[in-house]
């Protein structure tokens, strides 16, 4: 019999489109599997990147509309490595779908039941995958969609993510509105794990100025570990794979294994619990409140 894992649900977001939060969640998942850690990457966007980023056709599988509006379990629309043949998961990591129909979510819902919460959605779904995985990503849409929404109610912890760009960096800031705003509605256990840098470019003063600027406002909350800009990463999407599928000794996989490893850290320690036996441990502090 499988032990039961305790599970820790965490959404990436941002409140700006195109600042690397799917490229952060899939390969936060990789290197967390690559760990051996069981992750679950819950697509909740109606743009459907993390599907896409593993070339699973978005109309091809039942997954996050139908369990939203009750048509079906998480648990049985679960894609995992092997299901399908034109499907390349990374090891231990698997995918629940989405697809554009969740641009309808909505109102299928009103019309479904007009006194059913919304932002309660995700509750029951991820509560019967809790004991199954040591993680469960989800993937969260640039905006204040009912997906995203349901994500901040249900989540045990935040990870921010954003490029060395001023949009990014500003939208920081409205996310960071609405993890205080879900904590007064009903998610008090929601903790803010950290923020995270990628496709950042040393070289330019922009790049450093930014960078700057998320450590003296974020402080101990943004990683130590920053993810460089590099080609390996979009040539990995084009072959709809990570780069720790299609280049693991390059520099890129080993900032993500770092960045996995610090977070492994500072979930135990808000979590109060300890690291599995033989984890080496880093010393990571996080600002919350």
């Amino acid at each position: 019999m499988e032990r039961e894992r305790i599970t820790r649900i965490i959404a990436i977001g941002n409140q700006k489109g195109g600042v690397g939060k799917t490229t952060t969640t899939t390969h936060i998942a990789a290197a967390l599997g690559e760990r051996g850690r069981l992750c679950l990457i819950w697509d909740l966007d109606m743009n459907c990147n993390a599907t896409k980023q593993f070339g699973v056709p978005p109309e091809s599988y039942l997954g996050t509309f139908e369990v939203l509006i009750g048509a079906e379990k998480a648990a049985d629309v679960i894609l995992k490595p092997g299901d399908a043949d034109d499907v390349e998961l990374p090891a231990n990591v698997h995918l629940i779908p989405s697809k554009r129909k969740l641009e309808a979510i909505a109102q299928v819902l009103a019309e479904k039941d007009k006194f059913l919460a919304p932002q309660d959605i995700l509750l029951e779904p991820l509560r019967s995958l809790r004991g199954q995985y040591d993680y469960v990503l989800l993937d969260t849409a640039p905006n204040a969609t009912v997906p995203t929404v349901a994500a901040y109610k249900a989540a045990d912890f935040i990870i921010l993510s954003a490029l060395p760009e001023p949009w990014a960096v500003e939208g920081l800031a409205d996310a960071l509105r609405d993890i205080q705003a879900a904590q007064k509605r009903g998610n008090e256990k929601l903790k803010l794990l950290g923020v995270c840098l990628s496709s950042v470019d040393k070289r330019t003063r922009l790049s450093a100025t930014l960078t700057s600027y998320v450590e003296e406002v974020f402080g101990a909350a943004k990683f130590r570990t920053t993810v460089s800009r590099s080609t390996v990463v979009p040539a990995a999407q084009k072959e709809r794979r990570t780069v720790f599928q299609t280049n693991p000794s390059h520099p890129v996989a080993e900032q993500y294994r770092q960045l996995a490893q610090e977070i492994e850290v500072r979930v135990a320690e808000l979590s109060g619990q300890p690291l599995a036996a033989g984890e080496s441990v880093l010393v990571a502090e996080v600002a919350n409140g």
